[in-house]
């Protein structure tokens, strides 16, 4: 009995790493198109959607459909700002070289997504708690769950060379995992 309680510890323990490791080996394919196709052009100009996926959009939406909603909750995401220097990551590919490198950056971007608007609940927490009648942390734990929300959006629907026009690497139009590597 010991040994399968050990057993089962060290697979939790073991579990997120090997998913990362699974998940980097499902997307390579897809980073070397992108470095491959990128080859030493620049991106196209820079522009982004705020946050992707349709939240900024739809968070506009309803203010400007609603006044009081944008009275109380503003025009745009709070942490609108986030989703923008992520964008700014996305667009260039992090800046990446080499596959291995555009990989490691992609998630040090959504990490560092998650982190900023984490980080933006905490920063806030006593100023929003009161405009919202909410606890601090309240305010802090909404962050956190919009936070890790986002990460997991961004991490499954983020990827290179998907056609998507918020993935990795959008700088560089016509990325394509399909399209052979050129020579």
């Amino acid at each position: 009995m010991k040994t399968r309680s050990l057993c089962v510890t060290l697979a939790l323990i073991a579990a997120p790493a090997v998913a990362q490791d699974f998940m980097r080996n499902i997307e390579m394919p897809a980073h070397r198109a992108l470095i491959a196709q990128r080859g030493g052009t620049e991106p196209i100009l820079f522009e982004t959607d705020g946050c992707s996926g349709g939240l900024s959009a739809s968070w506009r939406f309803v203010a400007e459909t609603f006044p009081k909603f944008s009275a109380l909750y503003e025009a745009h995401p709070p942490w609108e700002y986030c989703c923008v220097t992520h964008d700014r990551a996305y667009h260039n590919a992090g800046g990446a070289t080499q596959a291995g490198n555009s990989y490691e950056a992609r998630l040090s971007a959504d990490d560092a997504l998650r982190a900023c608007v984490k980080q933006h609940g905490v920063d806030n927490a006593d100023e929003y708690a009161e405009r919202y009648d909410m606890t601090p942390d309240q305010i802090r734990t909404a962050h956190s769950i919009t936070a890790e929300a986002m990460h997991a959006a961004v991490r499954l629907g983020g990827g290179p060379c998907s056609g998507l026009p918020w993935r990795w690497g959008f700088g560089y139009p016509g990325c394509s995992v399909f399209l052979p590597a050129p020579e």
